[in-house]
């Protein structure tokens, strides 16, 4: 369980990192011709104007969570199935930038730990930073999952020749509650199988990004 002081670190960082996943599913849309979420007020850091309140406390309960899905309309796209692919991966691979970015301040703050340390702001710049790290990673890796409706569905959708198509309709009746009950169970049980999963991932590339 997370200490008070850290849960208030966590927030901004948390916040954040649903925005810029959230911004990026819109703004790709938007480059491939879908005004949707333009139209919706979506495109914009403002989280709260992303926040899901059950994903939001999801993600500091178990820290496993969601925003609210941007709207895409694939009517739009020249190519709907290719398309929906770069918009779907376009959500995690922000959070992958935002966690790479965070390991690089993580690498320049241990060449002079002592002069981070010595600021007033010192120790939360890090755990912020740290946290960041973690958070980010563990929600691309999260949203990568072939679940619906994560982001992991809609790009294996797009690498599946037609002939799947309805396998993956069939998975987006039922994702919701599989999701819910994953979270659930590591809620219930405190063994997590969606971090027995993630985990290794989010160690091996905090292991990359930030050498720790």
């Amino acid at each position: 369980m997370l200490n008070p002081g850290t849960m208030i670190l966590l927030i901004p960082v948390i916040l954040f990192a649903l925005s810029v996943h959230e911004y990026s599913h819109g703004m790709v849309a938007y480059r491939l011709g879908d005004p949707t979420a333009k139209y919706a007020g979506r495109l914009t850091l403002n989280p709260l104007s992303h926040m899901d309140p059950l994903g939001t406390l999801m993600l500091f309960l178990v820290h496993f969570g969601w925003a609210k899905p941007v709207p895409v309309d694939p009517s739009y796209f020249a190519n709907p199935r290719r398309d929906m692919l770069w918009v779907a991966l376009a959500g995690p691979a922000s959070n992958m930038a935002l966690a790479f970015l965070s390991g690089l301040v993580i690498r320049l703050m241990n060449t002079n730990p002592g002069a981070v340390m010595a600021l007033s702001f010192g120790p939360q710049l890090a755990t912020m930073v740290i946290l960041s790290l973690q958070i980010n990673l563990a929600l691309a890796i999260f949203n990568l999952l072939p679940i619906p409706p994560l982001d992991g569905s809609k790009i294996l959708y797009g690498l599946l020749p037609p002939e799947y198509d309805r396998m993956i309709y069939n998975l987006e009746r039922y994702g919701p509650g599989v999701r819910m009950a994953l979270v659930l169970f590591g809620m219930l049980t405190g063994n997590s199988i969606l971090w027995a999963f993630i985990g290794p991932f989010v160690g091996y590339f905090s292991a990359i990004f930030a050498g720790v």
